[in-house]
Formats: structure tokens, sequence, C-alpha cells
């Protein structure tokens, strides 16, 4: 084993290590009933919360292949969370039907040049999705309330590199009707099963997907009769890096449980349902430019001070990699050194020290419309006392993310780790507590 492969097989002990010791103090963790908004999911979750217990700890004793940890948002690592919200179990509101969703990390690595994309989701769903839909059968009654039963596992995936390693991650997502999901393992051998998936809901990274069991490729999407990569995909993603290296959409987990406001596409803090729709266009940022023109201008003449909104710049909404964000411009009135400081830690104080604590006022004064999926904030640091020397750092976050740290839900990093960060126009990866 060379020094590279025993690096990276090393750094996977470590989180198979904390894994394990996080799912085993773990316990009977679940999202309580009074934490819910929407009637139907609630009273759901209160009728099985028994169930749901059981179920979570049997999972939780459970042999995988490699470790596996139920966790609610899959698109963090969990090695990189300051708190693992492992309540991976809920009923969740998705494309106008209830499920019960099961999301967890699988700390697989899978290498990119042996496996293709099929034979590292067909891993996935034999290694992780079948024996917890043994565990399902065996916990929860076959005439359960809901319509089906859904799954988000995320997993690593290398992409080897002549002097290194490039490590993302993949998210499969599946979506079974109920009587499917409690069939599944009574049905004799991969054709029976393989016509249940056929027919299902599969979702790679947000699109939809042809998973062909035990095969090389994956089955064409036109032939099953489904949509293809080019088209609205069927749930959105957190930032979840896949082995490509392409720049992932922002917005919530895609299978998302509550909700206090109107439902969105994206937001943990909202009943996910994801119709249909064809993607935003900037007909869409004009209409919604005039329906909130007003609030928006009372918003920077009545609060702008308060905020550090700026005048020339005034709050408006915009189109981002296809996706409706409303952008904000802040002047920070912290002054930095360029000499004694770097762009990541004055990343981090422009976060910690003046945005976050202006979002708990900020967030309940903006529009609020099942459209806009993420806020774009633009912070204009002062670098030293010359006038021309500034920096702008831009946090990109789901709108989803907003609401849940607004709400203690999640912490500082989760947000960020959730989020996308640029230093003048350019991406950078932060960590609050290594910079501070």
């Amino acid at each position: 084993m060379n020094r590279r492969n025993r690096i990276f097989a090393f750094a996977h002990a470590l989180l198979a290590i904390a894994i394990g010791l996080l799912a085993a103090s773990s316990g009977f963790a679940q999202v309580s009933p009074t934490e819910i908004a929407n009637p139907k999911l609630r009273s759901a979750e209160q009728a099985y919360l028994p169930q749901l217990q059981s179920l979570q700890h049997a999972i939780g004793k459970a042999q995988f292949p490699l470790p596996f940890i139920l966790t609610r948002y899959v698109g963090v690592d969990p090695t990189r969370q300051a708190s693992l919200d492992t309540r991976g179990l809920e009923f969740v509101s998705f494309h106008d039907r209830m499920l019960l969703k099961a999301s967890g990390f699988y700390t697989a690595a899978f290498n990119s040049e042996q496996l293709t994309q099929n034979e590292r989701a067909s891993r996935t769903f034999q290694e992780v999705i079948v024996p917890i839909l043994g565990l399902i059968a065996e916990q929860i009654p076959g005439d359960v309330t809901c319509d089906g039963i859904g799954f988000e596992i995320a997993y690593h995936v290398r992409s080897p590199r002549r002097n290194s390693d490039f490590e993302g991650r993949e998210i499969l997502a599946v979506v079974l009707d109920r009587a499917d999901a409690f069939a599944f393992l009574s049905e004799p051998g991969n054709e029976h099963r393989q016509a249940i998936l056929n027919r299902s809901g599969i979702y790679l990274d947000a699109k939809p997907f042809g998973l062909a069991l035990g095969q090389k490729d994956a089955l064409n999407l036109e032939t099953l009769g489904k949509s293809g990569p080019g088209e609205p995909g069927s749930a959105m993603s957190p930032v979840s890096a896949s082995a490509s290296g392409t720049r992932p959409a922002i917005g919530g987990p895609r299978f998302t449980p509550t909700a206090p406001s109107s439902p969105s596409r994206d937001a943990p803090a909202a009943d996910l349902k994801v119709p249909a729709l064809p993607a935003p266009s900037p007909a869409d940022v004009e209409r919604l430019q005039a329906q909130y023109q007003a609030q928006l201008e009372t918003l920077l003449k009545g609060d702008g001070a308060q905020f550090h909104l700026v005048d020339y710049a005034p709050p408006s909404f915009a189109l981002y990699h296809k996706q409706l964000v409303l952008q904000l411009t802040l002047r920070n009135h912290l002054a930095f050194e360029k000499s004694t400081s770097s762009i990541y830690k004055r990343a981090a104080q422009s976060f910690d020290v003046f945005l976050a604590p202006q979002l708990k006022a900020l967030v309940p004064k903006l529009p609020v419309d099942h459209q806009v999926e993420g806020l774009d904030f633009s912070i204009l640091n002062r670098l030293g006392n010359e006038k021309d020397s500034s920096e702008a750092v831009e946090f990109i976050c789901p709108l989803s993310s907003i609401r849940s740290f607004v709400e203690d839900e999640i912490a500082s990093q989760e947000l960020i780790d959730q989020s996308l960060v640029l230093v003048n126009g350019v991406r950078i990866n932060l960590h609050l507590e290594l910079v501070e």
C-alpha cells in the first residue's frame, strides 16, 4: 500500500471510529412531534413515535459492511459538523406525497476509476438501503399512514490524480411506493426487485437516475420513461461535492421535515414539496422584483442603517445558477488590516461578528416566496484606511438553512458548510474555528 493510500485508509478509519461513537451515543434521539408544524406530518410522527424510536435503535445496532449513521442532513460530512443531528428518521412531504424518510452517511469511499456511478449506487443500495428496508418491515406496520418510503444516503467518491486524490461526495435518493417497499424483500431474484426500482423514484445528486442492480452501467432514462438529466431534478441538493468536482446547487436537504411557513422547494424549516416546474427565468426575477419592490424599499429606508445595507445596491432578486436568490449588500463596520489578517480570517469574522448577529432580526423582514431558494449576502470589508482598499465576501446561503440557523437548529459552521463562500468572486472553503 503506497503512502497516499495509507493516508486515505487512516483518514477513513478515523471517520469510521467517529461515526461508530456517534451511532453508539445517539440512543433513541428522534424528531419530536412538537417540532412539526404540518398537522398531517405531526400526527403521523406522534402516532408512530415508539416504532420510529425502536427502528432508530435497530439501525444503530445493525452491522453494515462499513459504518453507517443516520443523519438528518446528508449534505455535510459528519466529521465537519459541530454537532451532528442523528435524527435521520421522520415523516416528510415530497411531491405532495407523505413519505417515511431515512437518511444517513455511509463511510464507503469508492474509487471512481474502479467503479462506475451505477456500480457505486448499486452497492450503496444493496449494502445500506436493503438492510434498512428489512428493519423497517420488522418495526413499522405495513399499513403505515404514508404514501411511500424514502431514502437519502451520502457516501464518498475518490478520484485519483497524478499527485493527489480528490475526494467528493455522491448522494443517492430512492423513493419507493409503500406497497413496493414492504414487498421488495419478498420478491425473489433481482429481476423482480429491478422491476420495482424501475417504477420508483431514483436520484443521484438530485438528478433522475436509472439504477441497475449489479450492472456496470445505469439504465437509459428515456427507455424507462423518466425525465433526463437536463430536466429539473426532483430533489434539491445542499452543498454536495460530487466526484466530478462540479459546483453544487444551493438548497436545503432533499427530504425535509417540518414547516411553519408556506411550502418551499428546499426548506428544512418547511415541508419539502418539489413541483415539477421549469427552471426560473429572468421573467420570474422581474415579477418578484415588481411584487416585492415596496417591501424592499421599506426595508432599505426604515432598517437600512440598522442592518448596514448600502443605498447604491438595494436588495434585489437575481438568478444564481438557475436558482432564484435575494441579494443584499451590507457594509461591514469592522475594519481589517490586510497585512495582519488573511482572507479566511476576514471572511470568518465577517460572518461571526458582523452578519450572524443580525440574521434573527433581518430574516423576518424579508419577502417570503416559495420560488426564492437562497439569500446572497455581499459583505463589503474595508482594508486599512485607504478608500479604494476594499474586499467583498459573499455568503450564498440556502434559505432553508438560514431559517434553521436563526431558529437555533444548526450551528454557524453547519450553515457555512451548506452555503457557498466567495471572496472577490473566488470560492473558498471556510472553517470558522480554525481561522478565528
